[in-house]
């Protein structure tokens, strides 16, 4: 035996009493049956039994069986006391602990180094956000949410010990192991954030295990392949390495995994790794620090200690330097020889060995070995994938975002009318999520080049240009650097551009730059992950906040704890239905309901979205635009919103016409329009057309006018299917009607006959009279007026009149193959023929939107006239809109909303407040807003194609169907 081994041997100091008041592994409330059940165990073990117990190997549910069968072998034949599963599936897992531990006669300790949580999303992303990526959250409170949930996904697993939390400060910006495993380099932020983990992982029932003790975040090693040397004064240590330390045993911490380093200022021998070293195990961690919990070696097997040659000298040297549980060793039924002939040869004392036996024994209780159970396999992918996971991982990465530079309040995004917007994708990994994100706020185009003069001349005409930086997300190791070209190409563009810069990737990244000072806005996103992608782009355009601060140092202009908050401007969020209170498993009854719209045949496809309190929690697109499934609906698909238009389009204008108060609710049509002086309809008001109370009548049916005589076709007296400067109204493709026509529509109205009772009638009558006033009164085209003054603005890109002018067919789905008036498929023209007849556009038809854009105006309506950055009207003009003056004539109707129905039957569920407000279409759309429940739901289909007269989705009342789902999946 090496000279060295027994100069540990002599250096060892007493053992501690395994005292009830300071142990961390004692049951504070159970230690007499604790006791009990510590020493009946011990005292009925061989000696090779009680070895085993210090002995943990690793292995992954992955591995071959040749590798479980050694397993099987260590646990029947050397009485293992501990596996290490790392890499592989949950089931797989849980089925062979269940199998080695029916092996074990003692229930083996299950660890794991589960730092990020157990589970796996199908984004191949972990459960939980990387330490680095933590250390930049403020509240530490969520830190423990995270914490605790990583304890429940280990217990339920079967894992008794995590290996977390690392506790190291990251000072190194080349350290190649810790990096982001840590929670950065200030020493208080990462001390608070450890403690606040380890607290809700231990409150979850299984141990924590702070590492690498004495510290390892300040060295450019890799302690894999070498003994890295950590060469600092204890001073030093004592200030930063050791300080985390301090504070956690303090509190309760179970266990210390015990690092591969070379630290000389705590012990002379060169060259020799701390976790064989009695003056840091024992002196230093037990004695002088007081800690009496779990002490763990790092694996054993790791290079850097070749004095030990001999199998079992490299156990025995760690063993008696005071560790208790030693780590993946070479060859365990070797060293398990060697420490028994130790204690044969005295060297190993009785009292040593039950010191940390005793203690595994212990923690073995603590753990609830002492009632085991197997590990049930149903249901386990699902308990470790909770939706809750999902929604403590969005406010996770929400908090840690950060905002690093922002010149001149770039961040966030406003005024979208005036902002022409590039994204360039830099790094190797995707960074597809993140424009989707981005292209749901405004329209954003990517941008790619061959080479820096190809981005430049493409550039030109961009006033913003985002950057993003996507780095694989699959590991906290992977590399993260930019690449030359990329360095050189950010420098130009952002010399000649407007640039915001996104980092997906460890902070350090940002060492390489040699200036930002072209730059105008910075955010450390931190991870690629799914979630990271949508935050960040939720934050740059201002739905979320910018609240993280900078865990490391950047440089001279990025300093340590860098915080730039930024202001909420009001637009939607993404994010989960947990998050807004509501339940997604109930949630899952709308996807039935949808697919059973289908498959009965009442739409060939549907856009459905649903968000609360300002967040979309479900936005799911079902079906193809015809039954022949050539075409999915996706998020861009623009539907026809027929009667929506009414209010999405002529309500937002009558509104702010009210606010400016060039409009009032008692307006007479003889006020707006002259024309209408000598009318019979001179005297009525703004609120009682808009109300459906004012004895017009429900529709003229203007086509029919226009056909030949056998009704058959239209006369090519009013249509021609080539225009000119007389026939220049496009009604549908290849069919153009005689412009002076439109004045006869107007006239038609006018001079139309009122209803002999007054009583509740729906009109489109007077939507087509408020086209012509807005018209006259602004001096442009309806279309015009609503993008200036509204969708611009709004960022709803994809809500448009006259959608051909701007998608191409491929994005908008069929109305109705029409064998009466146009004798064509119409699409991508306005299915009304009335607002066909004027264009294309109207008041109460012919816009057309994506359900994501229709949300946009409804929340803006939620907000009382509030949306992204900008007031539109005030907040009592909504309430004076938001009212039902007829309710006592039997008139349910607001001023332009549908309303709430006043008796059995009506538009809604039967389950909203009747403060709510919405509209439906001829078409098969939806839309409908609750102040009360914060809710906003937007169905949109084409229920009409082929065949305007299915009235299946209406007679199913599947619609008001979906909005009781809602409505049930509400939770709090």
């Amino acid at each position: 035996m090496k000279k060295f081994v027994f100069t540990t041997i002599l250096a060892f100091a007493c053992l501690s009493s395994f005292s009830q008041d300071k142990n961390p592994l004692i049951v504070k409330n159970d230690f007499q049956n604790q006791k009990k059940w510590v020493d009946s165990i011990y005292d009925s073990m061989t000696l090779e039994e009680k070895m085993g117990q210090l002995f943990m190997a690793d292995i992954f549910s992955s591995d071959p069986k040749a590798k479980t069968d050694k397993i099987k072998d260590l646990i029947t034949n050397y009485h293992l006391g501990g596996i290490i599963f790392s890499k592989g599936g949950p089931v797989r897992q849980a089925r062979l602990n269940n199998e080695f531990q029916a092996l074990a006669k003692v229930p083996l300790m299950i660890g794991m180094d589960a730092e990020w949580g157990l589970a796996m999303r199908l984004d191949s992303t972990y459960a939980f956000p990387w330490n680095m990526t933590l250390g930049a959250i403020t509240d530490n409170k969520i830190v423990e949410k995270i914490g605790r949930r990583i304890g429940e996904q280990s217990k339920r697993l079967g894992v008794h010990i995590n290996f977390a939390p690392v506790v190291d400060i990251n000072t190194n910006p080349k350290n190649p192991i810790i990096g982001n495993r840590s929670f950065g380099e200030d020493r208080d932020n990462v001390t608070e954030k450890a403690l606040a983990f380890m607290k809700g992982m231990q409150s979850a029932g299984i141990m924590g295990s702070a590492k690498h003790f004495p510290g390892h975040g300040d060295t450019d090693m890799d302690s894999h392949k070498t003994l890295p040397t950590v060469d600092f004064t204890r001073a030093r240590l004592d200030t930063l390495e050791l300080y985390p330390y301090k504070k956690l045993i303090n509190e309760g911490l179970n266990s210390v995994m015990v690092a591969h380093l070379n630290v000389p200022s705590l012990e002379i021998q060169m060259n020799y790794p701390s976790s064989l070293s009695s003056k840091v195990v024992t002196d230093l961690l037990k004695n002088e620090l007081g800690f009496n919990g779990l002490i763990f070696t790092d694996a054993l097997n790791m290079k850097g200690a070749s004095d030990f040659k001999k199998p079992g000298e490299i156990e025995l040297a760690a063993f008696l330097a005071g560790n208790d549980v030693l780590l993946i060793s070479e060859d365990i039924p070797k060293a398990m020889e060697f420490l028994i002939n130790s204690y044969n040869e005295e060297v190993i004392t009785e009292k040593r060995l039950a010191y940390s036996v005793k203690k595994i024994l212990y923690a073995k209780y603590k753990v609830g070995l002492n009632h085991y159970q197997p590990v049930k396999t149903a249901y386990l992918y699902d308990d470790l994938n909770s939706v809750n996971d999902d929604a403590l991982y969005e406010e996770a990465m929400d908090n840690a975002l950060t905002v690093i530079k922002n010149n001149r309040a770039i961040l966030p995004i406003k005024d979208l009318q005036e902002k022409k917007i590039a994204y360039i994708n830099f790094g190797d990994d995707s960074g597809e999520i993140f424009l989707n994100e981005l292209k749901k706020y405004g329209e954003v185009d990517w941008v790619k080049a061959n080479g820096l003069d190809d981005y430049i001349q493409k550039l030109k005409s961009y006033n913003y240009v985002i950057i993003g930086f996507h780095k694989s997300n699959d590991n906290p190791w992977k590399k993260f650097e930019f690449s030359e070209n990329e360095l050189v190409w950010l420098y130009e563009i952002a010399r000649t551009n407007t640039v915001i810069l996104d980092v997906f990737a460890r902070p350090y990244a940002m060492l390489d730059l040699k200036t930002t000072a072209n730059f105008e806005g910075v955010v450390m996103s931190y991870q690629n992950s799914e979630i990271s992608q949508k935050l960040s782009a939720q934050l740059i355009f201002g739905a979320r906040e910018a609240k993280g601060k900078l865990p490391v140092s950047l440089g001279e202009d990025f300093p340590l704890n860098t915080i730039l908050k930024t202001k909420s401007l009001r637009r939607l969020q993404y994010g989960t239905p947990e998050s807004v209170g509501i339940n997604s498993y109930k949630l899952k009854k709308i996807d039935s309901l949808a697919t059973l719209g289908i498959r009965e045949g009442m739409y060939p496809g549907a856009q459905i979205l649903v968000a609360r309190k300002g967040k979309v929690v479900y936005q799911k697109n079902f079906g193809y635009h015809e039954y022949a499934n050539k075409i999915e609906v996706m998020d861009s698909t623009v539907y026809d919103l027929a009667s929506l238009t009414k209010i999405l389009a002529s309500l937002p204008l009558v509104m702010q016409l009210v606010d400016k108060k060039e409009l009032g609710m008692n307006t007479k049509l003889s006020e707006m329009l002259p024309e209408y002086k000598n009318s019979n309809k001179a005297n009525i008001t703004l609120k009682e057309m808009l109300s459906h109370y004012a004895r017009l009548k429900a529709w003229i049916p203007f086509y029919r006018y226009t056909l030949n005589e056998d009704k058959t076709e239209v006369s090519p007296k009013y249509y021609s299917d080539i225009p000119d400067k007389d026939f220049n109204v496009q009604v549908a493709q290849n069919l153009y009607m005689r412009r002076d026509y439109m004045d006869t529509i107007f006239k038609t109205i006018r001079e139309s006959d009122l209803n002999s009772r007054l009583e509740y009638k729906y009109s489109d009558l007077p939507y087509y009279i408020l086209k012509r006033y807005f018209e006259r009164k602004f001096g442009k085209p309806m279309e015009q007026i609503v993008q200036e003054n509204l969708y611009e603005s709004l960022g709803a890109n994809y809500m448009t009149y006259l959608p051909l002018e701007k998608f191409s067919k491929d994005n908008i789905p069929p109305t109705e193959q029409d064998n009466i008036f146009r004798n064509q498929k119409v699409q991508g023209y306005v299915h009304d023929q009335g607002a066909a007849m004027l264009g294309g556009v109207s008041g109460h038809a012919g816009l057309f939107s994506n359900a994501n854009d229709v949300a946009k105006v409804m929340q803006m309506y939620l907000w009382k006239g509030f949306y992204g950055g900008k007031r539109y009207f005030d907040p009592d003009v909504l309430d004076l809109f938001n009212t039902c003056y007829y309710c006592d004539k039997n008139v349910r109707r607001g001023v332009g909303f549908d309303k709430p129905q006043l008796g059995t039957s009506g538009p809604t569920c039967g389950c909203v407040s009747m403060t709510s407000f919405g509209h439906s279409g001829f078409t098969g759309t939806f839309a409908w807003a609750d102040p009360e429940q914060e809710i906003v739901y937007v169905f949109l289909s084409n229920r009409t194609f082929p065949d305007a007269e299915n009235r299946k989705l209406i007679k199913s009342d599947l619609r008001s169907k979906i909005q009781e789902a809602i409505y049930e999946a509400i939770d709090y």
